[in-house]
């Protein structure tokens, strides 16, 4: 360009500067690392010359207990086990109270003096003990002398010997009066402060009578024995042609003549009176596959849900039973 000076020298110097500087820190850099690789085997070399030749292994032993016992071995219970109610989604109703083992209390060990005394020990005399234990103004009289007294009617002597040293009542004059009186007016005066107590709580404020909680269950199921009816008068019996579609029924199985049926009604009956007291038999003819059989059904629920409920409980107790529907 015309008018300006180019130096050659000076855009080479000034393009070769951070080269440079790149290349002292790359050498720097290789020569840490270098030293550092030669420090790490020679520590690794000198590791090797001193450890152990035999090659076994040192252990240090743990500190503590090696194993802690549980607080609970078997596991901790879950809530609200061992009740009845469970077994609802089950069955359809509760379970049986649980069976408790109830044992027997402790012998009672008497003591020595409520021990039941022999024979030997009592002695069949009288005892003359008794009789020096009396008062020294007490008359001891003879039997021979009361009984000739009595005989004779002349009881006048006997009288006197017994009454020796006692004040007759006539001499005491109105003390027994005014010792009456006296004794009717305390108890009078403490009549008087209890009926005022009394009436100071009835008229005070607060409850008067305190409320008895009710038993529970409040009501009690009245339990009917049921009626047994024999297999020869079917008169708790109902035809199944006269039942109408949708009648809720309960079979309780099936056999090969009515007879059995019915006095499977009768055991039934004695052994579930509470649940089959309101209810009507039922023995319908049937066929299936060629073969004659007649099922026994009970009549008598609201819904089928009823009827899901008592076969539920005969179930429980190993008895068959199946809701049905009339069709």
């Amino acid at each position: 360009m015309a008018g300006e000076y180019y130096d050659d020298s000076l855009s080479v110097t000034g393009s070769t500067g951070p080269s440079n500087s790149l290349t002292t820190l790359t050498n720097v850099a290789g020569a840490v690392v270098s030293f550092a690789l030669i420090v790490g085997i020679g520590v690794w070399g000198y590791k090797l010359l001193v450890r152990d030749v035999s090659g076994i292994p040192v252990v240090r032993a743990a500190s503590g207990e090696m194993r802690i016992r549980p607080d609970e071995p078997g596991g901790e219970k879950a809530s609200h086990q061992g009740l009845s109610v469970n077994a609802v989604a089950a069955v359809g109703t509760a379970a049986k109270p649980a069976d408790r083992l109830i044992l027997a209390p402790k012998p009672i060990d008497l003591t020595a003096e409520d021990q039941v005394m022999p024979a030997s020990m009592v002695t069949s005399g009288p005892q003359a003990a008794q009789v020096a234990n009396l008062p020294e103004e007490a008359t001891v009289l003879d039997a021979n002398e009361v009984k000739a007294a009595l005989e004779s009617g002349n009881v006048d002597d006997l009288v006197a010997q017994l009454t020796a040293g006692v004040a007759p009542i006539s001499d005491l004059g109105n003390s027994t009066e005014e010792t009456l009186a006296s004794v009717n007016s305390s108890i009078v005066e403490e009549v008087v402060a209890a009926e005022e107590q009394v009436a100071a709580l009835v008229a005070g404020p607060g409850l008067r009578q305190s409320k008895r909680p009710k038993k529970r269950p409040a009501v009690r199921a009245s339990v009917t024995p049921a009626a047994v009816v024999s297999s020869g008068s079917p008169s708790n019996e109902v035809k199944a042609s006269s039942l109408p579609a949708g009648t809720r029924l309960a079979q309780l199985g099936a056999f090969d003549s009515p007879e059995v049926a019915r006095e499977q009604w009768d055991q039934l009956s004695r052994r579930f009176d509470v649940y089959l007291s309101d209810k009507t038999r039922i023995v319908q003819k049937a066929t299936s596959g060629g073969r004659v059989f007649y099922r026994l059904r009970a009549m008598g629920f609201e819904d089928i849900a009823d009827a899901r409920r008592f076969c539920s409980a005969l179930v429980a107790e190993n008895a068959d039973c199946i809701p049905v529907v009339t069709r």
